[in-house]
């Protein structure tokens, strides 16, 4: 007999031994063939136990279209904002690194890009209307302007323009101020209010340009914040004015705008400061201040804005908070809108060419 035969005859006897056993590998052998996987709980004479498998493909598809679904989602969300940045700001290290990375919340149903496109053609019609925009404080160096910003808190600037003339004639350099007697320093100052504090601040700020940085204004956010007197909305003026470093001036007028065009809801000005530049080129930000507070002094003001003669009145939320009548409104124009003079004894070639009329001095009728 053959080998093949044999082994035939041996199965043959197997089956006839235990045909149970038989059967069950048989249908085994069938479904693993089909491709399909045996149930759990399947019992020993090929009978099936209540199986589960039933929930288990159901899961199965669940968690199948979920994945299918997911990205199709994220796509959709990314699609809608496509501009969105995290809402979480940078937390500055004692104040001095810009937090840049606030995104407002748009207002009503304006999505993020609009209120981006909303805000920069704001700009654009702002640069129109104020092409000579520039720093309204008399200065002819870095020392000339950090001392005029900081006289300039609470009160005009074209009152520090009519003051620090005979300042400077008399203190020409942080070594000659530093070295001055406060109480002379207190008469010339006494026109720009808190002339104490003010005497305190400048004398204070140029020792320390004259003991840490050798006499010079230092052109570094976290070098001009360590000066006495000197904060961010400062620094920023002397970076973006006498160092040509782009940044953003959250003054009175900057805040009282940007939430009326509700380009942020934010009151802390490190926080104003971090949203509005999310919204903007970081190039853009020195200019982007300037239109801003020119508008706030001669057309935006704080208790009746002349909503009627304003330029940008279509792209604002709020519009009609002042007066409307455009006669009416024409007549609450400040400076060269109103024909009346500007806030520099000696301002920029530009200003003048456009009809701007230069401040009097200190004193004059």
């Amino acid at each position: 007999m053959t080998a093949s035969g044999r082994s035939s005859d041996r199965k043959a006897a197997a089956e006839k031994a235990d045909p149970a056993k038989t059967a069950a590998k048989k249908t085994a052998a069938k479904k693993a063939a089909s491709g399909e996987v045996a149930a759990p709980g399947r019992t020993a004479a090929g009978k099936t136990a209540p199986a589960k498998t039933a929930p288990a493909k159901a899961a199965a598809g669940k968690t199948s279209r979920a994945a299918k679904a997911a990205p199709a989602k994220k796509s959709a969300r990314k699609a809608a904002h496509p501009e969105a940045v995290s809402k979480k700001a940078t937390v500055a290290v004692d104040h001095v690194a810009p937090a840049t990375t606030l995104a407002p919340e748009p207002p009503g149903n304006e999505t993020r890009t609009a209120l981006v496109r909303r805000a920069r053609r704001i700009n654009r019609e702002l640069a129109e209307v104020y092409p000579y925009a520039h720093p309204e404080l008399d200065f002819e160096n870095p020392f000339e302007l950090i001392v005029a910003t900081v006289l300039s808190a609470q009160t005009t600037d074209l009152r520090v323009n009519q003051t620090t003339p005979a300042l400077f004639a008399r203190y020409p350099t942080p070594e000659d101020l530093a070295a001055a007697n406060p109480e002379e320093v207190e008469e010339i100052l006494r026109p720009t209010g808190f002339f104490r504090a003010k005497t305190k601040s400048v004398i204070g700020l140029s020792k320390a340009l004259v003991e840490e940085f050798g006499g010079e204004v230092p052109g570094r956010l976290e070098d001009l914040v360590k000066l006495p007197g000197v904060g961010r909305k400062t620094a920023f003026v002397v970076l973006g004015n006498a160092f040509g470093r782009p940044g953003i001036t959250v003054d009175t007028h900057f805040q009282r705008l940007v939430r009326r065009w509700q380009w942020t809801d934010e009151t802390d000005p490190d926080k104003i400061e971090a949203a509005v530049g999310s919204l903007f080129p970081k190039s853009e930000w020195t200019m982007l201040s300037h239109h801003v507070i020119f508008h706030g002094r001669r057309i935006c003001h704080a208790r009746k804005p002349a909503c009627g003669a304003c330029p940008i009145a279509p792209l604002c939320p709020a519009y009609g908070e002042g007066e409307t009548d455009p006669e009416k409104a024409k007549k609450l124009l400040k400076y060269e809108k109103g024909g009346f003079p500007g806030q520099r004894l000696k301002p920029p070639q530009a200003y003048l060419d456009a009809g701007g009329i230069p401040a009097p001095p200190l004193g004059a009728g």
